[in-house]
């Protein structure tokens, strides 16, 4: 073989493989920062729901304690909410919020709280809360997911 030939092909195979370690790279880095927007934009939604979520529950909870009247228009705006967790979120923060919904609920058919009885809650950290299951739950999910 001719030493021109063996040197031309080397210089062409080299080229070859620099060439497709380019590309591969370049394949590699779009594909990690896609997935990295995709994550990204995963979670600022579900941050999103669960900050209105919460939001919308305590001024609900806060009218559940001190009135008779529920207000439907509230109670259908946090199903829509709990709804959309069952689709985005994980059986547990849904399941969570779930149990927020029933406590809120009954909490209007609970006998009212005066000022000082709800300082007394407040003091004994008893049931002045439904939200701190969820809000524990859905603040790992969101740590999971940042993970990924």
């Amino acid at each position: 073989m001719d030493i021109a030939l063996i040197s031309a092909l080397s210089a062409l195979a080299g080229s070859a493989v620099g060439g497709l370690t380019s590309s591969g790279t370049t394949w590699l880095a779009q594909r990690i920062q896609a997935r990295a927007a995709r994550v990204a934009h995963e979670l600022s939604g579900r941050e999103d729901l669960y900050r209105d979520f919460i939001v919308a529950a305590s001024n609900a909870y806060g009218a559940a304690l001190t009135s008779n009247d529920p207000r439907i228009s509230d109670l259908v705006g946090l199903y829509a909410m709990v709804s959309r967790m069952r689709i985005l979120s994980s059986p547990r923060v849904a399941e969570c919020a779930d149990q927020v919904m029933i406590m809120m609920i009954d909490t209007y058919f609970a006998p009212k709280k005066s000022v000082m009885e709800l300082r007394d809650m407040i003091k004994v950290g008893a049931g002045i809360d439904p939200l701190r299951e969820f809000s524990e739950t859905a603040r790992n999910e969101l740590r999971q997911i940042t993970l990924l």
